[in-house]
């Protein structure tokens, strides 16, 4: 059995783990990191699922986004699952979690890089994202969207550009001052 839960503050390397865990390290160099590197995610759209012994076992974020001017988004990923849970449904579920609460939160629309035949089963597909493009190399054959309100890609192209709150960065002082008070 696992509970899935709003993703707290305190699972960030655990996440990042499982992260590299089930994606590597090349997940860096992705054109959706681009995105959302130096973001937060949406408010109240990022999950954790943990395992029988509170252990974190999967992860899904949403991430504000444009899918072109004037066609606000939500991106989603990265989504992963640790392998011993991976034949529980546990992918499925995140999924629906994360697409249930964006569509209570009034969002429109979601796109995503990923493998069609997994995302098809949630109504993901290349039908209205032929007009756009994301800030790097991509496979334009994953680059995929699902319209949570009918009519929200319409007319999408152009760049996929990030929107979301940038997330905090402490001053060169405030660095400063930490490392000189761990040393003393």
């Amino acid at each position: 059995m696992t509970d899935i839960v709003l993703e707290s503050v305190e699972e960030v390397a655990a996440r990042e783990a499982l992260l590299d865990l089930c994606l590597g390290e090349e997940r860096r160099a992705k054109s959706s990191e681009r995105l959302r590197e130096g973001r937060e995610p949406a408010a109240g759209l990022a999950f954790s699922a943990h395992g029988p012994d509170g252990r974190l076992a999967g992860t899904v974020r949403l991430w504000n986004v444009s899918a072109g001017p004037g066609k606000p988004a939500l991106l989603l990923g990265p989504l992963a699952v640790h392998p011993w849970f991976r034949q529980d449904g546990l992918g499925g579920a995140l999924m629906r979690t994360a697409l249930d609460a964006a569509r209570a939160r009034g969002h429109g629309a979601v796109i995503l890089v990923g493998d069609a035949p997994y995302y098809a089963r949630f109504g993901f597909s290349s039908a209205k994202t032929g007009g756009l493009w994301m800030p790097g190399p991509f496979d334009r054959n994953r680059l995929l969207g699902l319209e949570l309100t009918a009519g929200a890609l319409d007319g999408a192209r152009g760049l996929i550009s990030p929107t979301g709150v940038e997330a905090a960065r402490p001053s060169l002082a405030e660095l400063i001052a930490g490392d000189v008070r761990r040393s003393a």
